[in-house]
């Protein structure tokens, strides 16, 4: 489904999600690709809200999780962090008082520690624009160049952040009050817009630190050998090709992964591998494939080393995922 959500049916979607292969299940106004960083059991939720126009989305996970995320078209996004979350975005590190906007179909990529709770606000941009014009603010309307990172008062962020937490937890115990009255509905957006322009009121362009600038250079180095990686599907990972196409030394790349993503290059990127072949093994139907036929596909020639390292991150052997139904 793409554009706003005005049907008052499905108005609150709960998914709980053990498998990050199906991180992008039952959310149809974000784009999620997740990679599991940690092998235990996961344990991530995810509620939606469908208000009039807009819609809120909460996360929480247990594990540290790498998601790449974007905003469908027609959507502006701003998220705010619970005050346990730790983490960063785009390598930028999350901290009180952070706000984050984010215009449609621009990827970000955010890893996220256990612990994580965040919460989406998703608007379309005329209505922003409708309620700042009738106040007499319309000159302070602003669509974000990518993602944005602003700094407001971090009470008044914490405000923002509880009103949505709020919401998430009455739709969950109540949830045919936002699909059954659209009263109901429209005063929720009602109410989310005047906090959160009262949020934006108060946020100044973010003033990054020298650490900020380091962290955010190497969350592109970890991304440069990321996209190498994926558009190189069959091959073996090399140290040597991952230096030559981020540009940068063995020891710049080895710290900008274990900074980030907190494993080594060719440990994180083999682990992203397997996550694509259990999509494929999850989706194939009976006959169209084999575990030896996505695993050469995915640059994994050592068959027994590959069973050991699938069954270390999902818990169980590439045959036994290809068993199941799709």
């Amino acid at each position: 489904m793409k554009g706003k959500p005005t049907a008052a049916e499905n108005a609150v979607t709960v998914v709980d999600i053990s498998d990050p292969t199906a991180a992008n299940t039952g959310v149809e106004l974000l784009d999620l690709d997740a990679v599991q960083l940690q092998s235990l059991p996961l344990r991530v939720r995810r509620v939606m809200i469908r208000l009039e126009s807009a819609a809120v989305v909460f996360h929480s996970t247990n594990l540290r999780v790498r998601t790449r995320t974007s905003v469908r078209s027609g959507f502006l996004a701003y998220v705010t962090f619970g005050p346990q979350a730790h983490g960063t975005i785009n390598g930028l590190p999350v901290r009180p008082g952070l706000l984050l906007a984010a215009e449609s179909e621009m990827e970000n990529t955010l890893v996220a520690e256990g612990g994580w709770e965040s919460i989406t606000f998703l608007l379309p941009p005329e209505d922003i624009l409708a309620h700042l014009t009738a106040r007499q603010r319309a000159a302070e309307f602003h669509v974000p160049e990518g993602a944005e990172p602003l700094q407001a008062d971090p009470e008044s962020v914490r405000r923002l952040f509880d009103w949505g937490k709020l919401l998430v937890d009455t739709a969950l115990f109540q949830p045919a009050l936002f699909g059954e009255q659209m009263k109901e509905r429209v005063n929720a957006q009602n109410e989310l817009l005047e906090t959160l322009l009262a949020t934006l009121r108060v946020a100044d362009g973010f003033e990054s630190t020298r650490n900020d600038r380091t962290r955010q250079a190497q969350s592109v180095i970890v991304k440069t050998a990321e996209d190498y990686a994926m558009a190189q599907p069959g091959d073996r990972l090399y140290v040597t090709d991952l230096c030559k196409v981020a540009r940068v030394s063995e020891r710049t790349l080895e710290y900008a992964f274990k900074e980030i993503m907190g494993l080594s290059p060719v440990t994180y990127l083999s682990r992203l591998r397997l996550h694509r072949v259990r999509q494929a093994l999850l989706a194939a139907t009976h006959g169209s494939t084999t575990v030896t036929t996505e695993a050469l596909n995915w640059g994994f020639w050592h068959f027994g080393e590959f069973s050991r390292a699938y069954k270390e991150c999902f818990g169980e052997l590439p045959s036994e995922t290809l068993r199941r139904k799709p």
